[in-house]
């Protein structure tokens, strides 16, 4: 019975300790986009920090100080990437989809209910003759002809 209960914690802990690798298995592929997105963002605040720091630099201004407007200012960029970010995410998942149902559902409603009553036979076409309009008589304007 003791060899029987050993065998079953061993059994328990060695599957424990497999979702904990399988866990981490999950995560390398976030780690991977995460990685993936976070680069070319470095990069881009890079790109517009750099110049603005040397700019700073140019004026004489304390490192102390440049590094600190620096760092405020690549913060705001940060700020402004992650809320485009959020919005982008907003537009994918919410806008989109709704967007598409409208279309869709549009699409369906004129298939359905669009053509009843309906028959593409051209409206009918006078073959009275149309008196021509004289450019130099000023237009009839009910006024009465024998006054």
């Amino acid at each position: 019975m003791l060899a029987f209960i050993a065998r079953l914690v061993a059994q328990i802990a060695m599957i424990r300790w497999l979702f904990k690798l399988g866990g981490l298995a999950l995560l390398l592929p976030i780690a991977a986009l995460l990685k993936a997105i976070g680069l070319p963002i470095l990069l881009v605040l890079l790109v517009v920090g750099a110049p603005i720091i040397i700019l700073l630099f140019l004026f004489g201004l304390p490192i102390f100080a440049v590094m600190a407007v620096g760092g405020v200012l690549i913060g705001f960029v940060a700020m402004l990437l992650m809320l485009g970010v959020a919005a982008l995410k907003f537009a994918i998942f919410v806008v989109l989809p709704i967007w598409l149902m409208y279309k869709v559902a549009c699409w369906l409603w004129r298939g359905t209910f669009g053509r009843r009553g309906r028959d593409d036979t051209p409206p009918p076409t006078t073959t009275e003759p149309v008196e021509p309009i004289d450019p130099g008589t000023p237009p009839d304007l009910g006024a009465d002809p024998g006054l």
